[in-house]
């Protein structure tokens, strides 16, 4: 597969069309055409032609590389070319949010540096005001010695006066001005000029002709670009949420990530995207009564997550999961199925033989999920009589029910009634199999029904721990 590199333009009209066409003649590109694909983006930038010298200018920078990063990653772009000094000072921050590389600006031109230049040698620098206070050069060529002009004012009335090479003068004036500081810096025994502003390659001809040792700092980043494989970037591991399904089950499940995730800083904690859709049709009543189809509505919600970075999604709805299978192979992340992680925890914590009792929506038992999953893992699955899933409905959908808001009252007495009945079954687990029934159980592992003791099992809780583990061992790098 072919390379497919976009440049960020309008941080400087003319360098990022300068170096948009100096990757276009690359020798290597010109041999080889059909396997570049090249994109150039510039959007009205308000601050474009204003010097760097407020930190406000460099937050207006952010937003607009931000934007413009974020819509490559819908089109397949393998590399990214930010053509801006200044702008490289957020690159770390930048990158941390866009799945795509990032080409370094910096390291493109200390390596190119270093291989031609010992270690020592006098480089004269022509920079902005903001990169060299910043000292971000320093950084990269700590082995050399940097030497900058004593005239800044005339170097930046050369960039951005009103005859500047930013307003298209590149003879005149602003060549004049930037010969007259090459010539100071090679006076001060400099042996070559780097360019720390990209527009200075605009002018990198004339100056080589009156016999100025300048580098072409566009060249070389083009050329890195195309020579260097895109490599791999860190990044967190980003949760996607379908949620919604119900409301407070969502935030429940959020919750539960949190406290198990054995983090001492904000920092530390699980990015997570939530799309947050309680419009998504009503998964038992298309189930049991054959209503709205719920499949296209999750499926969006999905995709939207996709498109936000998610490497896995997670749905904290048991019921939601007999539509899984048929969405999961139109998406290109993993839906992390809460029912199998359900039934793989079971068979290692209680065994093959354990006999699980079944508290969930009449979608969900009449879907057969859960029955599915656990006679593949070889789990016996006991579900209430029609009288004693009835009371499961009226707990979650009641007017006094749990998607109503109430956790305390008749809604727990009935759950708790159905749980006795599912005992008298023979059931030694019980599954809170509808994600609003943990909420009657805040805070409890097992209950008591006649001084008998049987074990909850929290799907939602469930998921999360996997998830945390999943965070936890992530290896994927872009």
């Amino acid at each position: 597969m072919g390379e497919k590199i976009a440049v960020i333009g309008g941080l400087g009209t003319l360098s990022g069309g300068d170096l948009f066409f100096k990757l276009l003649k690359n020798k290597r590109v010109l041999k080889n055409q059909l396997d570049y694909h090249f994109i150039f983006e510039q959007q009205p930038y308000s601050q474009i032609n204003l010097p760097l010298h407020q930190e406000e200018d460099i937050k207006s920078r952010k937003f607009y590389s931000y934007n413009i990063c974020k819509n490559f990653e819908q089109r397949g772009i393998t590399k990214i070319l930010l053509p801006c000094f200044a702008s490289h000072s957020f690159l770390d921050e930048l990158q941390k949010e866009i799945a795509i590389p990032i080409v370094n600006i910096f390291i493109a031109i200390a390596k190119y540096v270093k291989t031609r230049f010992p270690v020592g040698t006098r480089i004269g620098i022509m920079t902005s005001d903001y990169v060299k206070q910043k000292m971000m050069l320093e950084k990269y060529f700590s082995y050399y010695e940097l030497m900058y002009p004593a005239e800044q004012t005339k170097l930046m009335e050369a960039i951005y006066g009103k005859y500047g090479i930013k307003n298209g003068y590149l003879e005149g004036i602003p060549l004049e001005y930037i010969n007259e500081i090459c010539k100071e810096l090679i006076s001060n025994k400099c042996d070559v000029i780097l360019p720390g502003i990209t527009e200075l390659s605009l002018l990198i001809e004339p100056l080589r002709r009156r016999g100025i040792p300048i580098l072409d700092v566009n060249q070389i980043y083009a050329d890195y670009a195309l020579e260097n494989s895109s490599g791999k970037i860190e990044r967190p591991f980003k949760l996607g949420i379908l949620g919604g399904v119900g409301p407070s089950a969502t935030v429940d499940f959020m919750n539960k990530i949190i406290k198990n995730t054995p983090a001492k800083i904000d920092q530390g904690h699980i990015k997570m995207v939530v799309e947050q859709n309680p419009q998504i049709p009503d998964r038992t009543a298309n189930l049991v009564n054959k209503e709205t189809d719920p499949t296209v509505a999750m499926f969006s919600t999905c995709k939207r997550l996709e498109a936000e970075g998610a490497d896995t999604i997670a749905i904290p709805c048991n019921t939601a999961h007999a539509f899984v299978g048929s969405i999961q192979e139109h998406l290109k992340i993993p839906i992390i199925n809460m029912l199998t992680t359900t039934a793989e925890y079971i068979v290692k914590r209680f065994g093959k033989s354990t006999k699980v009792g079944l508290l969930a929506t009449s979608g969900t038992v009449q879907s057969g999920v859960y029955h599915d999953v656990f006679i593949a893992a070889g789990v016996t699955v006991i579900i209430p009589d029609t009288i004693h899933q009835q009371l499961v409905m009226e707990s979650i959908y009641g007017e006094k029910g749990v998607k109503a808001g109430q956790i305390n009252g008749i809604c727990r007495q009935q759950i708790l009634a159905v749980a006795d009945h599912l005992i008298g079954l023979g059931a030694q687990v019980i599954i809170l199999g509808c994600t609003e029934l943990p909420l009657l159980f805040p805070s409890e592992e097992q209950i008591y029904i006649d001084n008998r003791a049987i074990q909850l099992v929290d799907p939602t809780e469930v998921l999360a721990k996997k998830i945390v583990a999943m965070a936890k061992n992530f290896s994927n790098k872009v």
